[in-house]
């Protein structure tokens, strides 16, 4: 948990907010949102590789803005962040809210990923690799500050469009040992002729049937532009990934941090120190990050 002392930060430049609404929370909220700017429209992704349309109901953030809600507010770790070409919200969602849910959208230029695997993946085997795999990856997590993580099993089981290159499935994560509601991880994968484009959906658990109903739509909206679509692959000069289907299922996952748990552990403090001045918060947050985060870690 230490990781999301970074968000209360934010908390310092409202203070005039916080007895302005019934709930003051929301007051917080509302002002660390209004913070961020959207666009619609069409978007071009990697320098013009592939173009996003922004799907009716949507907005996007740019890669800037989407690194600072993935590391300084979601609590992932900064390598996560790296890649990310954007988010898109619902119109009426935004980083911070009780029920807020988003596609990160990334593009990875790890080569021509072949398809030939596809029909022959056992799933089921494959499900217990990646909780093998996630159990490692948690135990490092812990070292480093951050939550537990284990991969409860499929949310939806995978499944590759082979006419049109196109892969998704669902994960349900659990974080920490204390959260009532796992996260869900709903994964497109786009594969194109240099890389993969992807769209993951950062949710709640029982916001799936939400995020399912947007797939078809978000799937459509991302193309890659001539030349650079799988089939245009050329294999006397293109590199061929050193994954297949199964490799891309088997990826990393992304945390959604329960801002309302962290915000309502920490109020108490924050409402004393709003009435003392907000010095006293700041250098208790500060504190912490120099004390508890291990000073190799990435902010």
């Amino acid at each position: 948990m230490t990781k999301f002392i970074h968000v209360l930060s934010y908390l310092c430049v409202v203070p005039a907010l916080l007895f302005a609404q019934a709930d003051p929370r929301q007051a917080v909220v509302d002002s660390i949102n209004r913070t961020f700017s959207y666009q619609t429209g069409t978007i071009l992704l990697n320098k013009g590789m592939a173009k996003l349309t922004v799907p009716k109901g949507f907005k996007f953030l740019d890669a800037t803005q989407s690194r600072r809600v993935l590391v300084d507010i979601w609590g992932n770790p900064a390598d996560v962040a790296t890649s990310t070409q954007g988010m898109l919200f619902p119109l009426d969602g935004g980083p911070i809210a009780d029920k807020s849910w988003a596609f990160n959208v990334t593009y990875d230029e790890m080569g021509y990923v072949k398809d030939e695997d596809a029909d022959d993946i056992d799933y089921a085997d494959l499900l217990e690799e990646m909780k093998e795999g996630t159990e490692e990856a948690s135990k490092e997590r812990i070292k480093n500050g951050y939550e537990s993580i284990a991969l409860v099993g499929w949310a939806s089981a995978p499944y590759y469009d082979k006419a049109h290159k196109v892969l998704h499935w669902a994960k349900e994560i659990k974080f920490g040992d204390t959260s009532t509601i796992n996260t869900l991880n709903y994964d497109v994968r786009i594969l194109g002729r240099k890389g993969v484009m992807s769209l993951n959906a950062i949710a709640s658990m029982d916001e799936l049937p939400l995020v399912k109903q947007q797939i078809p739509g978000v799937i459509g909206s991302v193309t890659f532009e001539p030349g650079n679509k799988y089939t245009d692959f050329d294999p006397k000069m293109d590199v061929v990934a050193a994954v297949g289907i199964g490799g891309l299922v088997a990826g990393k996952v992304l945390a959604k941090a329960g801002f309302f748990a962290l915000l309502l552990k920490f109020w108490k403090l924050i409402v004393v120190t709003v009435a003392g001045g907000f010095s006293a918060l700041r250098r208790f947050l500060f504190s912490r990050k120099v004390t508890e985060e291990p000073s190799s870690e990435a902010s």
